[in-house]
Parts: structure tokens; C-alpha cells; sequence
């Protein structure tokens, strides 16, 4: 994508040989490493081509970040990273490898936090890990990867600005001597972006209304996935008596939802609507499911647009399949 291998760090539980071998060929910065036996593939892997990883343990420092449970990463139930408390031990395993080079320690607890006293917690503990790893074991820390997870507001929410976030980890690490990296993706984009539907049906039951769109689940998968909230509304604001109303896609699953028993402004069939803060685990979350072309991605600059990527078509669903060659010959 064009952007320096230098400020590359790749994390992620399940990292493939393959993928190892490309990540040391464009000469990423760090491996965030998040296991024993992942160790021991990136120094087997840099010892077959002849380079030397720079490595950081991903730690994971038992931090509750109050969040939804499916975006907590940072807890000891989690699957991702080292426990803190058996990370020394794999940082003298480490050392004693010919083709790695420790670079740093990692952390990331979660996503959408909305408070800034995790992000203190584990970066206090952090700092001791790094402490100790210096004095103790003559291992020099030179970055600290704090990773993302400060949230965006989707309804109710009031996350701390990141200049309040920033202040708060300068407070605690005035003494630590180490550059630091920040993975922040949710709070740049997530806002900046909506998903736009159009109102193909309505319809009222005994118990219900209903508001059927061309959007579905494979679109926007955070309510069906998560209860996430997303605020909607009219794309042309007018003042519209309200209804309550379930906003529900054309995808044969009672998950199919963007919203739920939500107070809306009447909504009518063509209708245009918004749904927002849709920036971020949006399109990166789409999917083909129901055998759905995705959507495209639309970028609005004052009063221009630009097509960014191209709305998918039928043929696009198929694009990779094959009819073996047996199935003509025995037909």
C-alpha cells in the first residue's frame, strides 16, 4: 500500500511461514510475537534466508478493559499475547536465539475503551516488565507498542479525547526511555465514515414494525455480531413524526439487523438513510454472504466524490471458481 516496511509491526496469533518470509523480505521494523513455538518459527524462518528478526513479545498483562467481551484481548482467558507472568522466561528464551534481535515489548488489551485507567494499568505493569528486563537481564527495550483500542462515541459513549489519553501515559512514563507505538485506527476512521441505504419495504404486524433495507448483515456485520448501536437517521433531515421500528436487511437470517426496537423518524419506502460512525469494522468486516456483491467505497471531499472502490457485480461472486475437467468428460 505504499507505506514504509520501517514502521511495520505485525501482530496476530496465527502467523503462517509464508507470511513470516514476506514480512522479512520487506524489512518490517518487529515481529509483536504471541507465542512460544511462534518464536521459535520466525528464528527458524530468519535463519533459512539468512536474516535476523527484530522481535517484541506481545505481553498480556491480565488488564479488564470494559469492553465487549468478543473485543477484550488483553485478559488471561484471551488467546492473544504472553502471559505477563511467564514473559521473562521467553525473553531469555529469546536471547539465546541466534537470528531474532529484541526490539520491544507489546501490549494491546481491547477495543473501543472508553476510559483511560486500563490503557494506565497495563502500561504500569509494562513498565516494571521493562524494568526489570534491563536490569536484570541486560536486555535492552527500545520501543514500547501500546497498540490501539481507544473508543469512538456510536450513542451514549463519552471516550476521553487522545490528547487527554496522551497526557495520561506521559504521567507514567516520564522514566521509561523507550519510543513509543500507537496502532490507532477506530478513532480516526470510525466517525469519519457512513454506510448509506436505501428503504426497500415497510411493513406492520401485531408486535412490530418493520423497516427492510438494501443493507444486510454482510455489510455491517457489528450489530448482529456485537449488539453494537449505530445511530440512524434520515439522509434528508425534515421534521417527520416518530415510530418505533426494528431496521432490519434482505438476508435470510433473523440476525439480519441494524437496529433494533429503535425510536426513529417515520420512514417511508425509497427513503434514503444513514447509518454512522460506520468508518471503521465496516467494510473491512463485508462479506459475500447470501451471495451478496459488496458494496462500493465512496470518498467525500467538500463538494466532490470519488469512487474509491468499485461496487462489486454477480460475475465477481464466481470469479475464482472452476468446473473440473472430470465432470465434462463424464458427461
Amino acid at each position: 500500500a505504499g507505506a514504509d516496511p520501517q514502521k511495520v509491526v505485525y501482530s496476530g496469533v496465527g502467523k503462517r511461514a509464508d507470511e513470516i518470509e514476506y514480512a522479512l523480505k520487506s524489512g518490517i521494523l518487529m515481529f509483536n510475537v504471541e507465542s512460544s513455538q511462534e518464536l521459535e518459527a520466525i528464528n527458524d524462518c530468519a535463519g533459512r534466508m539468512s536474516k535476523r528478526a527484530g522481535i517484541s513479545l506481545r505481553i498480556n498483562p491480565d488488564v479488564d478493559p470494559m469492553t465487549h467481551p468478543h473485543i477484550s484481548t488483553g485478559l488471561k482467558e484471551n488467546k492473544f499475547g504472553i502471559d505477563i507472568e511467564k514473559s521473562l522466561d521467553e525473553y531469555r528464551r529469546a536471547k539465546k536465539l541466534d537470528h531474532v534481535d529484541i526490539m520491544g515489548v507489546d501490549c494491546h488489551i481491547g477495543s473501543q475503551i472508553t476510559e483511560v485507567s486500563p490503557f494506565v494499568d497495563a502500561l504500569n505493569r509494562l513498565k516494571t516488565l521493562i524494568h526489570l528486563l534491563r536490569r536484570e537481564e541486560g536486555i535492552e527495550i527500545k520501543y514500547l507498542d501500546l497498540g490501539g483500542g481507544l473508543g469512538i462515541t456510536y450513542d451514549q459513549e463519552t471516550p476521553p479525547h487522545p490528547e487527554e489519553y496522551a497526557k495520561a501515559v506521559l504521567d507514567v512514563s516520564k522514566d521509561i526511555g523507550c519510543t513509543f507505538i500507537f496502532e490507532p485506527g477506530r478513532v480516526i476512521v470510525g466517525n469519519a465514515g457512513i454506510l448509506v441505504s436505501r428503504v426497500l419495504y415497510t411493513k406492520s404486524g401485531d408486535d412490530k414494525n418493520f423497516v427492510i433495507v438494501d443493507a444486510g448483515m454482510n455489510d455491517l456485520i457489528r450489530p448482529s455480531l456485537y449488539d453494537s448501536y449505530h445511530h440512524i437517521q434520515p439522509v434528508i433531515l425534515e421534521d417527520r413524526e416518530s415510530f418505533t421500528a426494528d431496521v432490519v436487511g434482505p438476508i435470510c437470517e433473523s440476525g439480519d439487523f441494524l437496529a433494533k426496537g429503535r425510536n426513529l423518524p417515520r420512514l417511508n419506502k425509497g427513503d434514503l438513510i444513514a447509518v454512522m460512525s460506520a468508518g471503521a469494522y465496516g467494510f473491512t468486516m463485508a462479506s459475500n454472504y447470501n451471495s451478496r456483491p459488496r458494496i462500493p467505497e465512496v470518498l467525500v471531499k467538500d463538494d466532490r466524490y470519488y469512487v474509491i472502490r468499485k461496487r462489486e457485480k454477480y460475475s465477481d461472486l464466481i470469479r475464482g471458481e472452476e468446473i473440473p475437467e472430470f465432470l465434462y468428460e463424464s458427461a
